[in-house]
């Protein structure tokens, strides 16, 4: 009986190819983490590149595979599988008062998604970097400052600052993650479906 059997994709939500490439960029970000911080510029500023892993999640896998990704790669986290930057694991990380910024990937991504979905297949370069700059700055910072807002004495001015020293580095992945994302939906126009 044919109608009984059920699809991968009806019994977990996702096809064997979507599962496929949530493993894919979950590994990426996990990979990422691996140099630690990074020093970039005269500043001394230490940036780490996993940001660049969320924003590549949503700018080429769409809000839904693209945030399944980034819950899965902090899932691994909290279980205490030590993949952020520097060997930390979630709950140390949660600890912390940059809890904020972590807490911040998966609606920075989930946002990238769904504005890519409206700009696909054609993905032009301008429109992508805002889309990408939205959601992995502005988004990310939001809720990085906040999390500094409940977990330490600084003010509001003073949280907001501490994100400064941090843009030029962080410019840089949105660079990086939108001239990917353009190739890749160049090479695969179907990999986000339109909005």
């Amino acid at each position: 009986m044919p109608e009984l059997e059920k699809s991968p994709q009806r019994s977990t939500g996702f096809a064997a190819r979507d599962l496929a490439q949530i493993a894919v960029f979950a590994a990426l970000i996990a990979a990422l983490g691996l140099p630690g911080a990074i020093t970039v510029g005269f500043s001394g500023v230490p940036i780490t590149l996993q940001t660049l892993g969320v924003i590549l999640a949503g700018a080429v896998l769409g809000p839904r595979k693209g945030t399944a990704a980034v819950a899965v790669f902090i899932a691994l986290t909290m279980i205490g599988l030590p993949l952020l930057s520097g060997g930390r694991t979630g709950l140390t990380a949660l600890a912390s008062p940059t809890a904020g910024y972590l807490l911040g990937w998966i609606p920075a991504t989930l946002v990238i998604g769904l504005l890519t979905a409206l700009i696909v297949p054609k993905y032009p370069l301008v429109l992508g970097l805002l889309i990408n700059a939205f959601g992995g700055i502005v988004l990310i910072y939001l809720f990085g400052t906040l999390g500094l807002l409940v977990r330490t004495d600084l003010g509001v001015w003073a949280a907001i600052s501490t994100n400064f020293a941090f843009v030029p580095g962080d410019l840089a992945k949105v660079v990086i993650a939108t001239v990917v994302a353009k190739g890749v939906h160049r090479a695969y126009p179907g990999l986000i479906r339109a909005a």
